[in-house]
């Protein structure tokens, strides 16, 4: 069982990455669904995602939202037919 990277400092930027743990909001809605093989992809992505953020200036995070939540899993389960 690989552990998810939440942290528990939710906090989305305006390219939808949540700056806490460095995921993507699909790869958070996805991860409970997600196969070790994508688990493994996203931590791959993190440290780099990470260095890239930290290069730049943030812009101010944002809390997901319920609705923002449910539409990405819409979205998703779209894409999964």
């Amino acid at each position: 069982m690989i552990h998810s990277p939440c942290v528990a400092k939710c906090g989305l930027n305006d390219d939808d990455i949540c700056m806490g743990c460095y995921r993507t909001i699909d790869e958070i809605v996805g991860w409970s669904a997600g196969d070790d093989g994508f688990k493994t992809q996203v931590w791959e992505k993190l440290a780099l995602r990470k260095t890239e953020l930290a290069k730049g200036e943030f812009s101010e995070s944002n809390s997901i939202s319920r609705q923002k939540w449910l539409e990405t899993e819409a979205r998703i389960a779209l894409n999964e037919r």
